[in-house]
């Protein structure tokens, strides 16, 4: 028992610090799960920490929250911010209804396709990084809906496992003229809503598998995800104010070829 909570504990940090950095939590966990012998069931552990990532971002963000709940009735930038979260949250909504399950049964096993989504994403965020347009806006708050809703589009290509939701979502920001810190904190409103609504569909479909006798190592990664992604917010955005995501794409392609090699060795 204590084997599989120090486990638990393990992938729930591997998950809170991977959720909101460029790399890919869904395809770092796959792989630590692997590494590590962990059963999980129909991933009903995998959903479950989840929510420890949600928690930590609303709590890091509470006021701001609050202080846009209170101001949409007569504010017109509470409501603004609202309806360009709401606008960029709904086509990972669709694309996920529509192809979660292919996502899950297929993608999910295949280590080429990690290896590829990894490559891929970190030679895109250099390429963006050197030759993107020059930033336009440093208030994420002020992101018009056109763009928001770009920025959304490209999240719906993180079902992709390695494709990363706040890689997607950054480069993106980044395309569409938000600078380095408006493009990541842009990320991490959006995924207040996306990871939330995952989460409950996700549930949904593993209720069935939250056995009782299982509950103290999903409490285990829990905690583990939510103190993991609380610690990593604030150090990663001073990282990309200091030094921008070339040093998260290398990690990237460092370990794509990695995969790789593996897979040609097998």
């Amino acid at each position: 028992m204590l084997a599989t909570l120090v486990k638990a504990a393990l992938l729930g940090i591997v998950q809170g610090a991977t959720e909101f950095l460029p790399v890919s939590s869904t395809a770092h966990l796959l792989i630590g799960e692997r590494l590590l012998g962990f059963n999980d069931p129909d991933g009903a552990f995998t959903v479950m920490i989840q929510l420890g990532s949600i928690a930590a971002i609303m709590w890091l963000y509470r006021a701001k929250i609050a202080r846009i709940a209170a101001g949409l009735p007569s504010d017109p930038d509470a409501r603004h911010f609202a309806l360009m979260v709401a606008v960029a949250t709904v086509p990972a909504l669709v694309a996920g209804g529509l192809l979660a399950g292919f996502v899950k049964q297929v993608l999910y096993a295949s280590l080429g396709v990690l290896a590829a989504a990894f490559l891929l994403g970190g030679v895109v965020m250099l390429a963006v990084e050197r030759f993107g347009p020059r930033p336009a806006i440093e208030n994420a708050d002020h992101t018009p809906i056109g763009r928001a809703l770009a920025v959304g589009c490209a999240q719906a290509l993180a079902l992709v496992p390695g494709v990363s939701r706040s890689g997607a979502t950054i480069v993106a920001g980044m395309l569409a003229r938000l600078d380095r810190p408006a493009a990541a904190e842009f990320s991490f409103f959006l995924a207040m809503p996306t990871l939330a609504a995952a989460f409950g569909h996700d549930l949904l479909e593993v209720r069935q598998h939250l056995a009782p006798e299982r509950g103290l190592e999903i409490a285990v990664g829990l905690l583990a995800a939510f103190v993991a992604s609380a610690a990593v917010i604030r150090p990663f955005l001073a990282v990309v104010r200091r030094r921008g995501f070339a040093p998260f794409a290398w990690y990237r392609i460092v370990l794509g070829v990695a995969l790789l090699a593996m897979l040609l060795r097998a």
